[in-house]
């Protein structure tokens, strides 16, 4: 892949922390597409392939056989990118070179704010990483962000059991909320920040909103 980054416009990223609300902003997301006449694939990272929902599984699964060898945080980025990359080539690109709107459930962003904030790792190599293995950034990225503590009380009445990164501590999540955020500031022509401490209605309709301005932006139905 090219050592460049390319920003498509048809490509739009929802990004945030846990208990962020991302699948009601999702449907909320496709919806206003739809409605504009698009084309819309929905897909998600870590996955969106089958192989890359296998490498998913061993990034976020607990699993007992390997429960005694700890996944360096090294090896967690590693693992990611290996999922992105197939997931660029087989899925992503392919959808927009046709002509469809991707919208992918996290994307690189969340790279630097887990395995860069959450984990320490230097930025410096997940954007060489980036550019190396995905060459690839998403025209639209919202991100729905919420109190952390907002966020997990309402992932742990969710009922599920937590994955690998869902069991973290608080200050964990302090410093990929950071990140987010810094990122957020410092693109703020990609990113849109959704007040995601709102109701599910209320997320909705700030979704709606950025997406008809950023369609309106680009062209309308362009």
């Amino acid at each position: 892949m090219s050592t460049d980054l390319h920003r498509h416009p048809h490509f739009i990223s929802l990004e945030g922390g846990e208990g962020a609300g991302k699948t009601t902003a999702l449907n909320a997301i496709r919806q206003a597409l739809e409605a504009h006449g698009h084309r819309v694939l929905l897909t998600r990272e870590p996955g969106g392939t089958p192989l890359a929902e296998r490498i998913r599984a061993l990034v976020l699964t607990p699993d007992p056989e390997i429960a005694a060898e700890p996944l360096s945080a090294e090896a967690e980025l590693l693992l990611v990118f290996a999922g992105r990359a197939q997931h660029v080539r087989q899925v992503v690109q392919p959808a927009l070179a046709q002509g469809t709107y991707v919208l992918s459930d996290r994307f690189t962003d969340s790279s630097y704010a887990y395995q860069g904030g959450g984990r320490g790792l230097d930025p410096t190599f997940i954007a060489e990483l980036e550019r190396r293995t995905v060459g690839l950034q998403p025209g639209l990225t919202l991100l729905l962000d919420v109190d952390v503590a907002v966020g997990r009380a309402r992932a742990s009445g969710r009922g599920e059991g937590p994955d690998r990164i869902e069991r973290e501590q608080d200050d964990f999540f302090q410093r990929v909320r950071n990140v987010f955020r810094q990122r957020a500031a410092g693109e703020p022509e990609r990113f849109r920040v959704i007040d995601a401490s709102q109701d599910q209605a209320g997320v909705a309709a700030q979704v709606v909103a950025a997406i008809d301005a950023y369609l309106t932006k680009e062209g309308g139905n362009g």
